[in-house]
């Protein structure tokens, strides 16, 4: 029952990292983009949640109403000025500027809000809890958050393989050149891209939010483990970040039950024993977004 409980508090803590990743899996699947400011922006998302809610006069529980909608303009907005000029010159240059995003961005963050830690009030929910046994326990908000990363990934499968729009992002993907000459404005595709991306980041931002304090400096850690999970999974496998999130999630707990000290440890070694013997991801494919 010991070991059972460890896999489930795993696979709940992956669906959060299944659903702070897949933003980043879409942003390299389409763009080519690896985006550092990725953390820092869930973090935004965060204290935008905090700030707006009062304002507006609505429970911060229901802040992703507003938060994930305004932030996939900014993401559409931020790619067709910033992250496009940067594209047109090389791919080293948007890891400089993405970098340079990111740095600001905490720095601004630090300024206004200075480094005390914050969090989104959900009340009591964040204390309840499923006991099936004396042993196991199922969090209500962990269960929703993965809940939410099921949902998203459906979303986006959905999406990409359905609609007009969708398909013409995966044509994008695969053969921007091709899909440029058959009328296709891809810098267009790349902003609905990361309008995605940016709103998936945004609800990540505030599930970590309700589930624990964050900090203008929270915004790394929550990128090395997002990469990982793209890593593990394959990246641009929508699925594959579901299931590498998963296998980290899983991978930490198991660490943690026999040192907390472990925990960040050994999610590091599956990574790198990922890396040395399947250097594509568990679902990596040639083709982007499979």
């Amino acid at each position: 029952m010991v070991w059972l409980n460890v896999v489930i508090q795993g696979v709940l803590i992956g669906g959060f990292y299944a659903l702070f990743a897949c933003g980043l899996s879409l942003m390299f699947g389409v763009l080519k983009v690896i985006n550092l400011a990725h953390g820092d922006m869930a973090v935004v998302a965060g204290y935008a949640a905090v700030f707006l809610t009062p304002h507006l006069h609505i429970p911060e529980v229901w802040s992703f109403l507003i938060v994930v909608p305004l932030f996939g303009l900014i993401g559409y907005v931020l790619q067709r000025t910033l992250i496009q000029k940067s594209i047109d010159r090389d791919p080293f240059t948007t890891l400089l500027v993405t970098f340079g995003l990111s740095v600001i961005i905490e720095n601004l963050l630090l300024e206004i809000y200075t480094a005390n830690g914050q969090t989104i009030n959900i009340g009591s929910l964040i204390t309840k809890s499923w006991h099936p046994t004396s042993i196991i326990y199922i969090s209500y908000l962990s269960l929703a958050v993965l809940g939410a990363a099921v949902l998203v990934l459906v979303f986006l499968q959905l999406f990409l393989s359905k609609t007009g729009t969708g398909r013409l992002i995966r044509a994008v993907a695969d053969d921007r050149e091709a899909a440029q000459l058959s009328g296709a404005n891809y810098r267009h595709v790349f902003g609905i891209a990361a309008a995605i991306a940016f709103a998936t980041v945004a609800l990540a931002g505030i599930a970590y939010g309700m589930m624990t304090q964050f900090a203008p400096t929270s915004g790394g850690v929550n990128l090395l483990f997002a990469f990982e999970a793209v890593v593990i999974g394959g990246i641009g496998s929508l699925w594959g970040t579901l299931v590498g999130g998963v296998a980290l999630g899983v991978a930490q707990q198991f660490g943690a039950h026999f040192n907390p000290q472990y925990q960040v440890l050994a999610g590091n070694v599956l990574f790198l024993l990922v890396l040395a013997v399947r250097p594509q991801g568990l679902f990596g494919k040639k083709t982007a977004l499979a």
